[in-house]
């Protein structure tokens, strides 16, 4: 009796993981296009607010925010609550490692720990080029995931990589949407907000 029973469940987990496999996938797949749907049609989105980063007398990038309704509306402390997208064209060359260098001092600024920005800054080393003045790197997210594009030339655009952590999807356009983010004044041109 207690080989029959075995073998019962066996039958019974067998069939859940027949039936229950292809719906996981199935959902999986839908979820993840509908996600990709969300942000599928970032270039026509309306602009939120765009704003000019100088220091001193060297003008360093000029950015720019979009989102569907051309509204950003932050809910509590999560900075990207709904869809949107953060241009951001240098007027500068910048490197990889200065690229890099600057997105962690952020993070230590706006109270990340040290060990989340060391681990997000090796995801993002497999992620970000060497850029050249003229170019352009785009962060676009469904408010959950992102993806970054790269638009070496403005009729050249390329996905160079994908954010699957909703902490580090946020801890990354908190550099510029955060309250607390160092440059109060770029943040609010960003979020439509006048000087």
């Amino acid at each position: 009796m207690s080989m029959e029973k075995i073998t019962w469940y066996k039958l019974i987990l067998l069939s859940v993981a027949v039936f229950c496999s292809p719906y996981s996938l199935a959902s999986l797949s839908a979820e993840n296009q509908k996600n990709s749907q969300q942000t599928d049609n970032w270039q026509n989105w309306n602009q939120v607010g765009e704003a000019q980063l100088s220091i001193l007398f060297f003008d360093i990038y000029q950015s720019k925010l979009t989102s569907p309704t051309g509204i950003y509306q932050q809910q509590s402390l999560d900075v990207t609550p709904h869809p949107l997208a953060l241009s951001i064209n240098y007027q500068r060359n910048i490197t990889q490692k200065q690229l890099l260098d600057a997105t962690y001092e952020q993070w230590v600024k706006l109270g990340y720990t040290e060990r989340d920005a060391k681990a997000w800054i090796t995801q993002l080393s497999a992620i970000f080029p060497n850029i050249k003045s003229g170019q352009t790197l785009t962060y676009i997210t469904n408010g959950e995931t992102g993806q970054f594009v790269y638009s070496p030339l403005p009729s050249k655009s390329r996905h160079i990589g994908t954010i699957s952590d909703e902490r580090l999807n946020d801890a990354f356009l908190s550099i510029w949407l955060s309250p607390k983010t160092e440059y109060a004044d770029l943040r609010r041109q960003l979020i439509g907000m006048k000087r």
